[in-house]
């Protein structure tokens, strides 16, 4: 769901920074549309690449203990793929200190402590190899502690690297936070209605219809065409094999009421 006032903080950016204004607006934009992971990815790709940022790494930290993380990333996939493959996540120092600590920080080899221990040292030179060698993270929490770490990376230490995470640090850390609010939603298994997994925007769209609102509300409400919003109402009403959106609207009522 949509959090308006960060909708508004991202698309009404202060006098004088034309350039954040039009990054800003692109991102939101692309980003509410998104209903599947890639289109999610190219929205921070587009940040990423207009910030002069190298890659990015967005990794959601696992609901239950021992559970695979979520990852959105422009990173090397060789690298992402070998990574996940030996649950790196477990002794990433990177996602370690974004578990402890709320501020973002810098990070990599010749970085931080001195006294690492023999698998840390291994994760980071194999990054390297990958061309992930020092980077910028913002860790995203919320009341119940770490939730997700949103990450940009670079081959070495360069002045332009450094000086744009400097210059755009505020409002990188909202952008964090808005793309964990809007990612979170393809992995969530609240989207199962009756035995039927909705994609996100047939049941944010089915949510809105519950709550009373007409397709052209909820196109305005999330952003999109009246057309597009009644297009996922039908396609979720589909999946659900019913004949009228009320009819859907009870199933998504009783799906509630059971979770």
């Amino acid at each position: 769901m949509l959090d308006s006032e960060m909708r508004v903080a991202l698309t009404r950016r202060p006098a004088g920074s034309s350039k954040m204004d039009r990054v800003f607006q692109k991102f939101a934009e692309r980003l509410t549309e998104s209903s599947h992971p890639n289109e999610a990815q190219q929205s921070m790709a587009d940040v990423t690449a207009a910030l002069r940022l190298s890659c990015f790494a967005y990794l959601a930290l696992p609901r239950r203990p021992g559970g695979p993380p979520n990852l959105i990333s422009t990173y090397p996939s060789s690298w992402t793929a070998l990574y996940l493959q030996r649950g790196y996540e477990s002794i990433d120092p990177v996602v370690r200190r974004a578990m402890r600590e709320p501020k973002p920080f810098r990070w990599g080899l010749g970085i931080g402590p001195r006294s690492r221990s023999d698998s840390e040292r291994t994760l980071f030179e194999e990054a390297a190899k990958f061309g992930i060698r020092c980077g910028f993270t913002f860790p995203i929490h919320d009341d119940h502690g770490a939730i997700a770490a949103l990450s940009f990376a670079t081959d070495e230490h360069r002045t332009s690297f450094e000086r744009s995470l400097f210059e755009h640090a505020q409002s990188l850390r909202l952008i964090a936070s808005f793309f964990h609010a809007h990612a979170k939603r393809f992995w969530t298994i609240d989207r199962m209605v009756a035995g039927v997994l909705l994609s996100p925007r047939e049941h944010e769209c089915l949510e809105w219809s519950a709550r009373g609102k007409s397709a052209g509300e909820i196109g305005i409400i999330l952003g999109i065409a009246e057309r597009t919003a009644g297009f996922h109402l039908d396609n979720a009403r589909a999946k659900l094999g019913v004949s009228s959106l009320r009819q859907a609207i009870v199933l998504l009522t009783e799906s509630k009421s059971r979770k």
